[in-house]
């Protein structure tokens, strides 16, 4: 048993994205770019929703958490990734694998709770638009962002232990370019079908009852925006939502992919290429949707710039 834990605390090898072929130094430059715009864009706009006081709402602040969690998303495994290819080093420590798979999981379960009471959040305001600043005041928008933190902390530091005190009897190459669970679960030794069982369970809670959530909320605003008689009123609600709408689909379509799929369906290729669209394209995507779909917040841009000459 002695020896088992003194394996289980060794190093781990990260195959990770590229070699060292003229395609591949294309696409780690490509991935470099992606990752700049992501950390800008979300810098962006959550300096935005700071500065501006026009966006001191619980609409935006909550859309300021969702910034933090891609900006953290892209910061746990691009830099790693990039370092160890830059210096041809592939290891990365228990301590550091451990620490890196709570932060993945633990960002990635906030920002499936998060976006589902942002749904709630669009709910209210249109349907109940004369009550949104009761139903939706600060103190509310403030446990909502508490809450979606609190709950993914649980969720991923419960995981993180469990796993780590697996002992890992076989390689250990992690075939990915972080400590992502399907990928570290592979190097486990022993029978681990009642925790997969638990992981399963756990991942319905996070990914699909989440989504069920929005698809009602989204059912009473689509009834409600049907029934407004202005094509005006229709246009400014469907605006309210199509940003959100866009984001929703793109992250649960995307973690859908990486975790709810059988094994057997499973490859090393596959699961780097989701978790590449979810962990770098997605977090990259965000704020473009927002800011060129939103126009307070391409309001704010102009404003900070000294451009806007609209009156207020």
């Amino acid at each position: 048993m002695r020896q088992n834990n003194q394996s289980s605390l060794a190093d781990f090898i990260l195959e990770g994205l590229f070699d060292d072929s003229l395609t591949h130094v294309f696409l780690f430059s490509l991935t470099l770019v992606v990752y700049l715009v992501a950390v800008c864009g979300n810098s962006l706009t959550i300096f935005l929703i700071c500065a501006d006081p026009r966006l001191h709402t619980s609409m935006y602040f909550l859309l300021s958490q969702l910034s933090v969690m891609d900006l953290m998303h892209v910061t746990i495994t691009i830099p790693k990734m990039a370092t160890n290819y830059l210096t041809g080093r592939k290891s990365i420590s228990f301590v550091g694998c451990a620490t890196q798979h709570f932060l993945y999981l633990c960002v990635g379960s906030a920002e499936c709770v998060l976006l589902t009471l942002m749904s709630y959040d669009h709910y209210v305001a249109i349907c109940h638009p004369l009550r949104y600043a009761i139903l939706m005041n600060r103190r509310v928008a403030l446990m909502m962002a508490v809450m979606s933190w609190l709950v993914a902390s649980f969720d991923a530091l419960i995981h993180t232990v469990i796993l780590m005190h697996f002992p890992f009897c076989k390689s250990r190459k992690i075939h990915h370019f972080y400590c992502e669970f399907p990928a570290v679960v592979k190097l486990v030794c022993g029978d681990i079908s009642v925790y997969e069982m638990t992981v399963y369970v756990s991942t319905v809670l996070i990914l699909l009852l989440p989504i069920l959530l929005v698809s009602i909320s989204y059912t009473f605003i689509i009834r409600s925006v049907f029934q407004l008689h202005s094509a005006g009123s229709k246009r400014n609600a469907f605006a309210t939502c199509s940003s959100h709408f866009t984001v929703v689909s793109l992250w649960f379509g995307a973690g859908i992919f990486s975790y709810m799929r059988p094994r057997s369906l499973r490859t090393p290729l596959q699961d780097k290429v989701g978790s590449v669209f979810y962990s770098i394209i997605t977090p990259a995507l965000n704020p473009l949707i927002y800011t060129l779909r939103n126009k307070d917040v391409a309001k704010a841009v102009r404003r900070v710039l000294g451009r806007d000459t609209v009156t207020q």
